[in-house]
């Protein structure tokens, strides 16, 4: 078995486990490396951007160079590189840990429980939920699970495809690290600058494949296409405004406007205003589904794209031999 195949088949099943097993409740590896962070920050800060970038080399290299000497360990046994990408994609990916919370919340406001609702919010996303009506709430989920699909499902599948196991978690770690340093709060304004730049561009190549995906399997692909050219540039995020436009088009949802983080307000531009309407409860069902069908679609493009060009350079390499 070749090591593209092992790779196919190991993403395959690690996208299986976190369909049927979701996260580990216990001792997930990506908390584990979130500590570690946590720690190498403690000993490096300094606020300075400078030492922010050590920070990111550090970690995110780490995390490299460990699935680099993991890969190497197994390399000379097919099923042990299968199992290794298995474990290393159910690792990273966190597709039903997204729709379980999601959908959490959705059922609290389905019972018009807009407190525990609340209370759940954060587990999601960043937003201050007591700034949140049911409305508000059901938008911030529905954006949250556009953003997240490709965060925590594409984005990992698609640097899986480019780099196998160092790709997967050297993608994790970067979008783990953006999380925990490249906010812009007092503190980590320049020290986590180099955090988020790095995840701005690792996240590039998987946000508009999320895009496309979602314009494909939604129920709107012209609506979709048509808000992420007209909306998408105009949100701050460079790889946010082209994932929660296209959800926005294909839903035919309104997205975006004024939110808190932490106590700032912010006034984001609306995605697809001119002909979404404005969110409802049931709409976090319907995203759910889009993200799981955006997931799917994206392992077997991946995978076909990373065997097509693995084929290909076979090909060349035999003719020019």
């Amino acid at each position: 078995m070749g090591a593209d195949r092992s790779y196919a088949y190991g993403a395959a099943a690690g996208l299986l486990g976190d369909l049927l097993l979701g996260d580990p409740r216990h001792g997930h590896p990506v908390a584990a490396f979130g500590r570690a962070a946590a720690a190498v920050d403690g000993a490096l800060w300094h606020d300075h951007r400078g030492w922010g970038t050590l920070h990111t080399v550090v970690c995110a290299g780490g995390a490299v160079a460990l699935g680099t000497v993991a890969v190497r360990a197994v390399r000379p046994s097919p099923a042990a590189s299968v199992a290794l990408t298995a474990a290393a994609t159910w690792a990273v990916v966190g597709g039903t840990s997204l729709a379980r919370e999601a959908r959490t919340i959705g059922s609290a406001l389905e019972r018009g429980d807009v407190e525990a609702a609340r209370a759940r919010l954060p587990h999601l996303c960043g937003r201050d939920p007591q700034a949140l009506d049911a409305d508000g709430i059901a938008r911030a989920v529905v954006e949250s699970v556009a953003e997240n699909t490709s965060d925590a499902v594409v984005g990992a599948l698609v640097w899986g495809a480019m780099a196998g196991v160092p790709g997967l978690l050297g993608f994790r770690a970067v979008n783990t690290l953006d999380a925990m340093v490249g906010h812009k709060s007092s503190r980590y304004r320049r020290y986590g600058w180099a955090s988020a730049r790095l995840d701005d561009v690792a996240g590039w190549p998987g946000a508009r494949l999320t895009a496309v995906l979602a314009a494909a399997a939604g129920p709107d692909p012209r609506g979709a296409l048509r808000a992420w050219k007209a909306d998408a540039p105009k949100h701050p995020s460079p790889n946010a405004g082209p994932v929660e436009a296209s959800f926005a088009g294909a839903l035919g949802v309104r997205l975006g406007g004024t939110l808190s983080y932490g106590g700032r307000v912010e006034h984001r531009p609306v995605l697809n205003g001119h002909t979404g309407r404005a969110v409802q409860v049931s709409d976090i069902d319907r995203a759910v589904r889009l993200s799981r069908r955006v997931g799917l679609l994206a392992l077997g493009t991946t995978v076909a794209a990373r065997l097509f060009v693995k084929g290909l350079a076979k090909g060349l390499k035999g003719r020019g031999q």
